[in-house]
């Protein structure tokens, strides 16, 4: 009886989990035996793992061959198991010492050739290799940037089967992979493509300083668009363990740019329309993958034309929003997925979205109102900032004198505000405005009841709901961490209950 063992990685949600791949031959009829919970795509690496073995120059027992992936009860999923497979089996009937695989981690697709694929979700895989104590990762050479983020973790590149057989067998090493480094990522969109529009642009400002959500409305040309597309390049690059955290997303989902293994962009998403709920939140009928909200995590979730969307997959966006997370639950397991983005809406006033605006709109006040109560109350009762833009005039777009404002210009105010948010919350765990729970908002730093008489008013009016006046105060202090305030006064409290009912007002 011939037995070895080595490891694998399986994906949940975005984290990885160690895979154990055991290899024992037996006498018997010549078949292949694969436990241990592996979907369509595991069990067809069988005949995958046996082409590859034989183009790649040896051969395949004949014989009983049992192949376990433990733990048992975590379903197995994807081409990634490819690699292990092949080296165990080859391992079992002593082409390479089996001492050598026992503790190495192996990654990869094989072609029939015995050539190797790159798969997704390398980074947490790596990731989870280095937290068990595995100090060594083999990947297809396309992956081999990603794996090498992970620090304390020797990465070996391989191309063919062929490779790793040799390397292990004492051959010629496959050397350790370096890190190339990553080429400059070209600029983004500038906010000083936007024309006029000062309401909008100080909306996506204060919106960018305190991580707040945003609806937008406005005739079709006004530049909704354009300003939900430039919000990104206002946030700050992100960190060392946020970019490690959306990298791992992008990883999963298979939309790691090539050649910039890690994103230090903010990301942008904006899904079309016809987004199911699996697409915008997460799912899917075999692996469970990330949804649009989960790939722009902190980052940036735009949904244009709104009230297109299904109001059933809208107001799946409700709890997740609130919570930073989303779990989706399948009869196999479940899969948890980060997703602390912020939300950016646009829609038109109306359905027949005229350019002249109310003056040539041909609807009746009732279609406009069924066309707006496509978005939930609910729904937008979670939007701090609700701006209408009107339609840019002729003396903004042909006779303007003073170029606006850039987006690096912009940014440098966004930092600073930020700045100062992170110095007033610290301690706390937060860093945004937006994410200050309200009670804590109030009982740490009141602000004066005199500069609270219009949202006070306005709460007994029943324009604001509790809800609404907790998130009015937190764009006020984003208004006054932008003007470099310690409190904020009337004025910013007036400004914030603005931008809270400017689209109630309009």
């Amino acid at each position: 009886m011939a037995l070895a063992r080595t490891w694998s990685v399986g994906l949940v949600g975005v984290r990885g989990a160690l895979v154990e791949v055991e290899v024992d031959l037996a006498p018997g009829v010549p078949t292949v035996v694969l436990v241990g919970l592996p979907d369509a795509v595991v069990r067809q690496s069988v005949d995958r793992v046996r082409a590859a073995v034989v183009n790649s120059g040896h051969d395949f027992p004949l014989r009983r061959v049992t192949i376990g992936l433990s733990p048992a009860a975590m379903p197995k999923q994807g081409s990634g198991f490819d690699l292990a497979l092949a080296v165990a089996v080859l391992a079992a009937v002593g082409v390479v010492p089996a001492e050598r695989v026992r503790e190495l981690v192996l990654l990869g697709e094989l072609g029939l050739d015995g050539s190797l694929r790159t798969v997704r979700g390398v980074l947490p895989a790596a990731l989870a290799a280095a937290r068990a104590g595995h100090r060594q990762v083999v990947v297809p050479a396309g992956n081999a940037d990603e794996a090498a983020l992970v620090e304390g973790v020797e990465v070996l590149a391989a191309e063919t089967l062929g490779q790793v057989v040799a390397h292990l067998a004492g051959g010629t090493a496959i050397p350790v992979h370096e890190r190339a480094s990553a080429a400059p990522e070209p600029p983004g969109p500038d906010l000083a493509d936007v024309v006029g529009q000062t309401a909008g642009r100080r909306a996506v400002e204060v919106a960018a300083a305190g991580g707040h959500h945003l609806f937008l409305t406005g005739p079709p040309g006004a530049g909704k668009t354009m300003l939900a597309e430039r919000l990104p390049g206002l946030l700050p690059p992100l960190d060392e363990r946020a970019a490690m955290e959306v990298t791992a997303i992008a990883s999963v989902a298979g939309t790691l740019p090539p050649g910039a293994p890690l994103v230090r962009r903010p990301t942008f998403e904006s899904p079309h329309h016809s987004a199911t709920m699996a697409a915008l939140v997460g799912g899917g009928s075999g692996q469970i993958r990330p949804g649009a909200l989960c790939r722009a995590h902190l980052g940036v979730l735009f949904l244009d034309e709104a009230p297109e969307f299904p109001r059933a997959v809208l107001d799946t966006l409700r709890q997740p929003l609130e919570r930073g997370e989303v779990t989706i639950h399948r009869a196999n397991g479940s899969a948890t997925f980060p997703c602390r983005a912020q939300l950016v809406l646009a829609a038109n006033p109306c359905p027949c979205a005229s350019a002249a605006g109310d003056t040539a709109c041909t609807c009746s006040p009732l279609e406009r109102r069924r066309y707006q109560a496509r978005l939930s109350g609910p729904l937008l009762d979670r939007i701090d900032l609700r701006v209408t833009l009107p339609a840019v005039s002729r003396a903004a777009w042909l006779d303007g004198v003073a170029p606006p404002e850039s987006t690096q210009v912009v940014a440098r105010r966004v930092r600073a505000a930020r700045e100062a948010a992170a110095a007033r919350l610290a301690g706390t765990g937060l860093t945004l405005n937006s994410a200050v729970p309200g009670r804590l908002l109030r009982e740490r730093w009141p602000v004066p009841r005199r500069a609270l008489a219009l949202a006070e008013r306005a709460l007994e009016r029943g324009s604001l709901s509790v809800r609404g006046f907790d998130r009015v105060l937190r764009v006020a202090w984003t208004l006054a961490d932008l003007a470099g305030l310690g409190t904020p006064g009337p004025d910013q409290i007036a400004e914030a209950l603005g931008m809270r009912l400017s689209r109630a007002a309009a």
